[in-house]
C-alpha cells in the first residue's frame, strides 16, 4: 500500500471523547487510510470530576492494538495515556485469517462493548470465500459507567443492525462485570458472520417505513425490563417499575427480561427497551444505593430516593419514543458508521421529519426531492453530540460519503473487499 499523508484529526472536536478515537481507527482499518490524532480525548480533561482524564484508557489500547496487529499497522503513540495516536494499516480486512479472537484489556472495568465497537467494523468486513464466522471473546467490564452495557448491545444495537442490515451476530454472556463498587472482571462472547467478499451493506427493508424517516407516531407494545440489582431489591423494585410503566405506557406489556442479584449495593442497573414492531428504544441507568440511611437497606430513604430514580428512567423512555424517531440519543451515533460504510441512503433520525414521511422504506429516501447536502467540515446535524461528532469523523475518513437534511440521511460508500489475490 502506497505511503499516503495521514488524515489529522483533533481529538477534542466535537464531543471531544473516545468515541472518536474508536470510529476513526475502525474507518482507518476498514478503508486502509493512515490517521493521525491530536489531544487524543482532550475534551476528558476539563469533565467528569474535574480532573484530568485525558489521553488513551486501557480500553483503546486493547481495541487499537488489535486493529495494529491485524492490519500490520505502523503505530506510534499507543500507551494508556497517550494524547498523539498515529496509526498507519497496510493490510485490508480481506487479509485478515483469523477465525477466533480473545481480547482482554489490561483493567478489568475496561468496556468489553466499546472494545467491541472500535473492532466490530473491521471484523465485519474480514469475511472469506468459505462464509467462516469469527468468534470473539473479550474480557472486562460488561457495566461500566459511561459505556453501553452488554444488555443494550444484546437487545437494542445488535437487533438494529440485523433487522436494518441483515448482520447477524450471536452473543453470550459468560460472566458480568462491573466498573461500580469492587471492579470486577467478565466476558463476553460474540459470533459474527462476516460480509463475503464483494459483499456491501446494504439497508434491507423495503416494505415500510421503519428506518425512513420518522413517522411520528410510534406505537409502543411492550417494554422489556432488565434489572441487575441487589438481590432484597428485586421485588420492590418490580413492583415500583411496574406501576411507573402503567401508568406512563398505559395497556403496554410489560415483560422483565432480567431479574438478577448484583451481589452489591454500589451495583444497580436498570434497562428499559420500548419495543415498537422492529423498532427499538433504549433507556438505561447504572448507579449505587443512595447513600441516606446506608445502615438500613429497607429504609422509607431509600426507597423513596430509589422510586424517583425509577420515574425519572420511565419518563425519559416516554420522551425519546415520543419524539416520533426511530432510534434512541445512543442508538443514533452508534449508527453512524454502518450508514456510512453502507451501499445507498440510510436515514435514523431521532425525530419525526415529515419531508421523509412520504413513501415506503428506502425509496422515499431514494426519491426525495428536497435533499440538503451537508457542509460537514465540522460535527453537524440533529441529536447528540456524540452523533454530531461521529458523522464528522465518517466524512473526514471517507471522502465519498454524503449527509443529507441535518445529517438525517447517510449516502453511504458502498464498503466492500475483493478476495484474497485480486484487486479492488
Amino acid at each position: 500500500m502506497p505511503s499516503m499523508k495521514p488524515i489529522e484529526l483533533d481529538g477534542r472536536t466535537g464531543e471531544g471523547g473516545g468515541q472518536l478515537v474508536r470510529i476513526a481507527c475502525a474507518l482507518a482499518a476498514v478503508a486502509g487510510v493512515p490517521i493521525r490524532i491530536t489531544n487524543v480525548r482532550g475534551n476528558r480533561e476539563k469533565s467528569r470530576g474535574g480532573g484530568k482524564s485525558g489521553g488513551l484508557k486501557s480500553q483503546h489500547v486493547t481495541a487499537i492494538e488489535f486493529l495494529a496487529r491485524a492490519t500490520s499497522a505502523d503505530v506510534s503513540g499507543l500507551s494508556v495515556g497517550g494524547t498523539t495516536l498515529e496509526f498507519r494499516p497496510t493490510e485490508k480486512p480481506s487479509s485478515f485469517q483469523n477465525r477466533n479472537i480473545k481480547l482482554a484489556a489490561d483493567s478489568p472495568a475496561s468496556s468489553t462493548t466499546l472494545i467491541f465497537q472500535a473492532i466490530f467494523p473491521f471484523v465485519l468486513f474480514a469475511g472469506n470465500e468459505k462464509g467462516e464466522p469469527i468468534t470473539l471473546e473479550i474480557s472486562g467490564g460488561t457495566n461500566v459507567s459511561f459505556s453501553p452495557s452488554f444488555e443494550y448491545l444484546d437487545q437494542v444495537l445488535l437487533p438494529t443492525l440485523e433487522t436494518a442490515f441483515g448482520i447477524e451476530v450471536e452473543r453470550e454472556l459468560k460472566g458480568r462485570g462491573w466498573s461500580m463498587g469492587k471492579a470486577s472482571r467478565g466476558t463476553a462472547v460474540f459470533k459474527i458472520n462476516p460480509l463475503k467478499p464483494g459483499d456491501t451493506l446494504k439497508f434491507i427493508q423495503e416494505d415500510e417505513i421503519v428506518y425512513g424517516g420518522g413517522t411520528g407516531d410510534v406505537e409502543v407494545e411492550t417494554v422489556d425490563v432488565s434489572m441487575i440489582v441487589p438481590l432484597d431489591m428485586i421485588d420492590p423494585m418490580t413492583q415500583a417499575l411496574s406501576t411507573d410503566l402503567e401508568e406512563i405506557f398505559p395497556d403496554v406489556e410489560v415483560n422483565f427480561k432480567v431479574a438478577e442479584d448484583s451481589g452489591a449495593d454500589s451495583r444497580i442497573y436498570v434497562l428499559l427497551v420500548a419495543r415498537s414492531g422492529d423498532l427499538r428504544f433504549g433507556r438505561d441507568i447504572l448507579t449505587s444505593m443512595p447513600r441516606k440511611g446506608v445502615k438500613s437497606k429497607h429504609n422509607a430513604a431509600n426507597a423513596s430516593s430509589l422510586n424517583a430514580i425509577m420515574r425519572k428512567l420511565v419518563k425519559e423512555l416516554y420522551d425519546a419514543v415520543s419524539l416520533g424517531g426511530v432510534v434512541d440519543e445512543h442508538l443514533q451515533d452508534q449508527m453512524a458508521i454502518f450508514q456510512a460504510l453502507a451501499e445507498g441512503r440510510t436515514s435514523f433520525p431521532r425525530s419525526m421529519d415529515d419531508n421523509l414521511v412520504e413513501g415506503t422504506g428506502n425509496q422515499s429516501l431514494e426519491e426525495q426531492p428536497r435533499l440538503r447536502k451537508e457542509k460537514a467540515n465540522e460535527p453537524f446535524g440533529e441529536g447528540s453530540m456524540h452523533a454530531k461528532t461521529a458523522r464528522w469523523v465518517t466524512a473526514e475518513l471517507l471522502p465519498h460519503v454524503k449527509w443529507f437534511n441535518k445529517g438525517r440521511i447517510c449516502e453511504g460508500v458502498g464498503m466492500h473487499m475483493e478476495a484474497i489475490g485480486k484487486t479492488r
